[in-house]
């Protein structure tokens, strides 16, 4: 109930995923933080896991820019702790993962997946299996980073589509990847200019 009440007063935000461990070095974290600056420029608010990481570089752009910072933090074994950059009345703490992947899907205009683990491919996976089957309405999922996600995805198309047709045709634009800050930015800009933003907050 706390999540629910907290985020449906954020207005229109991008869910950033990736990985925990990445460095603040890497030019992964150095990319998400970039991303999530601009699409604080153009009006959105940022979504992440609240934790190190991927995580930690989208909240420092998006708290950078003015925007709408928000973490939906989960308690880990060994890894998960809130990062610094998230707005104080915006940090959530979850106990379950459903909830907390509900409340990215819910409250989230687009997905931009950076590198990461079984954690990023889950939020992956789930969204992309929602849009599928009709469960909830399409938003944009941008993948960042073409040699990282390659492998994948020709997986994806030679193997599901190709070889097993256990997937369809349309099902392969249910995302885009691409390399660039610029072109990730603007996978969710052109979405909403050819189709008006319809607010699930």
């Amino acid at each position: 109930m706390e999540g629910f009440e907290k985020l449906s007063r954020i207005g229109p935000c991008v869910s950033i995923f990736g990985s925990a461990r990445t460095e603040a070095n890497d030019k992964y974290y150095q990319q998400a933080e970039e991303i999530a600056h601009k699409l604080t420029d153009n009006g959105y608010g940022v979504i992440t896991g609240g934790g190190p990481g991927i995580m930690e570089a989208a909240n420092k752009g998006a708290f950078s820019g003015g925007g709408p910072s928000v973490g939906l933090n989960i308690e880990l074994p060994h890894e998960q702790f809130h990062n610094k950059y998230i707005d104080q009345d915006k940090l959530i703490d979850f106990d379950y993962f459903f909830i907390r992947k509900l409340m990215f899907v819910k409250y989230a205009q687009g997905f931009v997946v950076l590198p990461g683990g079984f954690g990023t491919l889950d939020e992956l996976f789930e969204a992309m299996t929602l849009i599928q089957t009709k469960k909830i309405d399409q938003f944009p999922i941008v993948l960042v980073g073409k040699d990282f996600w390659s492998g994948l995805v020709d997986w994806i198309k030679t193997t599901l589509l190709e070889k097993e047709k256990t997937i369809s045709d349309p099902d392969m634009f249910l995302f885009k990847v691409v390399d660039t800050t610029e072109e990730a930015v603007q996978e969710i800009d052109d979405y909403y200019a050819k189709f008006l933003l319809s607010p699930n907050f």
